[in-house]
């Protein structure tokens, strides 16, 4: 309960006036104190006693603030004790955390603790980094965006980027990234009328469904075509899919809504090989044609490789910037499915020594070595 209360409080006290780093503060201590208070004397209403203990912390450091004589008005302005305000403040967070003078890594920090509730702490091992790094992070961010007023509309793109980066950043630590991620974006899509974020919305769905497959036992990669279906989560592809049939209806393309449509296809394919790698391809067409992202040309190279064989893929490929992430990977599976198995087991070797993860990294060297020990074919 507290931390689906929390983005609502320090929304509240950042509207009447409170600067946002003082004011997480002062959220904070609130809750520490709910934690104490609450499991004796449970009151009747939840959000209304933790806006009132907060604005109070906040009005105590005010007072003790060097600056007081102009913080003064705030202290007039303390509410009488009763029920908050019904106006969910949420939304805005989510633009303040997704701030154009954020870094990336800042912005996803600042949204998991202001909008997420999360603590320093859990954030630190979600990120597998010390918790005074995460501490320093956190305060630098909210030192940024003190001062910024709440009262302009903000850059949904943003937000979903800043969001999507929350969900790719993995599994680590005792908070589940990915899942947080999802809860946050559930909640932006209820609360902004835009198919992007139901796009946005779908295709974590529609990724996560696949999630108990992705890795074998010994923790290895296991490709997409290998991978047993009968683990993936239905449940979750078919919400997705229905999500995504609902933001597409808007008649208002985004690049979520292209790249779910392309893992919906995956879903919907109950064996590899019943894929439909041609709809796949036109989605990507979609999608370059939205973003101009070289991963995407990346990916649909892949995908034409699929649909129309290995030369076109490769053909595709090579108008591509070789440094591009995954490029070699690439490289290597293509010419390994033309049959040009020496130049395959290169370029895989080549591609385990750039691999961002250790899972990525075994799984092509197992490639290359499985090329390196087949007898060469007969002429």
């Amino acid at each position: 309960m507290l931390r689906e209360l929390t983005p609502a409080v320090l929304g509240i006290l950042v509207r009447r006036g409170a600067d946002f780093a003082a004011a997480e503060d002062a959220v904070q201590d609130a809750l520490v104190d709910a934690l104490r208070v609450w499991p004796a004397d449970p009151p009747r209403d939840p959000r209304g006693w933790l806006v009132t203990a907060a604005w109070r912390r906040f009005l105590d450091v005010t007072r003790a603030d060097t600056a007081r004589r102009r913080r003064e008005d705030l202290v007039d302005r303390e509410p009488e004790p009763g029920p908050a305000s019904d106006a969910d403040d949420t939304l805005g967070l989510y633009f303040l955390c997704a701030h154009p003078a954020l870094s990336p890594s800042s912005a996803v920090a600042l949204t998991l603790r202001a909008v997420g509730g999360l603590t320093t702490r859990q954030i630190a091992r979600a990120y597998l980094v010390p918790e005074a790094t995460m501490a320093q992070r956190i305060s630098r961010a909210k030192r940024t965006v003190s001062g910024v007023r709440l009262d302009r509309p903000g850059d949904v793109a943003t937000v979903l980027r800043v969001l999507y980066l929350v969900f790719n950043e993995g599994y680590s630590g005792d908070v589940d990234l990915a899942a947080e991620a999802i809860r946050l974006t559930r909640r932006l899509s209820a609360s902004v009328d835009h198919p992007e974020p139901a796009g946005l919305l779908a295709l974590m769905l529609l990724h996560h469904a696949r999630r108990p497959a992705r890795t074998a036992p010994d923790g290895s990669l296991v490709p997409l075509a290998e991978q047993d279906r009968s683990r993936w989560d239905t449940a979750a592809i078919a919400e997705g899919i229905g999500i995504l049939h609902g933001a597409l209806a808007r008649d208002r393309l985004g690049e979520y809504q292209a790249q779910a449509a392309i893992a919906a296809l995956h879903a919907d394919a109950r064996t590899a090989e019943e894929t439909d790698w041609p709809q796949i391809v036109e989605w990507y067409d979609e999608l370059v044609a939205l973003t101009d992202s070289p991963v995407a040309r990346l990916n649909r190279a892949v995908a034409l490789g699929e649909a129309d064989g290995p030369r076109v893929g490769l053909a595709a490929l090579a108008e591509l910037d070789p440094d591009l992430p995954r490029y070699t990977a690439v490289n290597a599976w293509l010419h390994d499915r033309n049959g040009d198995r020496a130049e395959a087991a290169r370029l895989y070797a080549e591609a385990a020594h750039q691999a961002p993860t250790l899972a990525e990294r075994t799984h092509l060297t197992r490639q290359a070595a499985r090329l390196n020990a087949e007898p060469p074919a007969t002429p």
